[in-house]
């Protein structure tokens, strides 16, 4: 299984990534000192497991583990700590397992059977997201955590996508129709290069033989819409916009 592991000590990571080499169920492995480098490599490579110290600058071990569970597909959490008193709030959000701090080989190896377990039995984690997916953009050394429900439109740029919000845009690497996908819920590919929210869109203008979409947004927002895509987008602001997006 693919295998990240979070501490910002680094002899303790180190000593993780160490152990962890050890364990034949761990086919590919990576180490990161924070939150930020973490959300990198979970883009760059993706995991099953996060390996999360609690005690770190930034986001702490149980701020990051609430938002990889938002992911579309969150990897399982164990946490790794020298501290017993964050046990029970560890299992509220759902963790694989709690380990403390020094971490024997063979507690170790029963963590990865735990996450080799819960695969087996419930399978992976359905592809469609609800509103509160986090996609991680990064910019200049700084991650920003973009929330599905804080964008309006997407914007297909090759094999990127940009996101905008009422706070400015966001490019990630991400082929817009991975994102019509995933949000087929909220959102409709009104045209080749463009994706709307559905909540977004105060309504329609009609300029000769062409429609245009008009979104909410200071300045307000026109994007062309495909003429086979007209009628389903007329269909779709009747029906309302999908509960997951209120």
């Amino acid at each position: 299984m693919r295998v990240l592991a979070v501490d910002d000590e680094p002899p303790a990571l180190d000593e993780l990534l160490y152990l962890l080499r050890a364990e034949p169920a761990v086919t590919e492995l990576h180490g990161a000192a924070d939150a930020t480098g973490a959300l990198r490599i979970l883009r760059a490579h993706g995991a099953d497991v996060v390996f999360l110290d609690i005690n770190m600058p930034g986001l702490d071990g149980m701020e990051l583990a609430g938002v990889l569970a938002e992911f579309a597909d969150p990897p399982a959490i164990v946490f790794v700590t020298a501290h017993e008193d964050h046990a029970v709030a560890a299992f509220d959000l759902g963790a694989v397992d709690y380990l403390l701090k020094p971490v024997r080989q063979v507690r170790l190896g029963a963590a990865l059977r735990r996450v080799t377990d819960r695969r087996a039995r419930i399978g992976p984690d359905p592809a469609p997201a609800g509103n509160n997916e986090v996609i991680p953009v990064e910019l200049g050394g700084v991650t920003t955590l973009v929330h599905r429900s804080q964008v309006s439109w997407v914007e297909a740029e090759g094999d990127y996508a940009r996101l905008h919000t009422d706070t400015g845009s966001h490019l990630v690497r991400i082929p817009l129709s991975a994102l019509q996908e995933r949000w087929r819920d909220g959102f409709l590919r009104v045209h080749r290069s463009y994706l709307v929210a559905l909540d977004r869109v105060t309504g329609l203008r009609t300029v000769g033989a062409a429609t245009r979409v008009c979104l909410r947004g200071a300045p307000q927002v026109e994007l062309p819409v495909s003429r086979r895509q007209v009628r389903e987008l007329k269909q779709r602001l009747v029906q309302g916009p999908h509960p997951d997006r209120r």
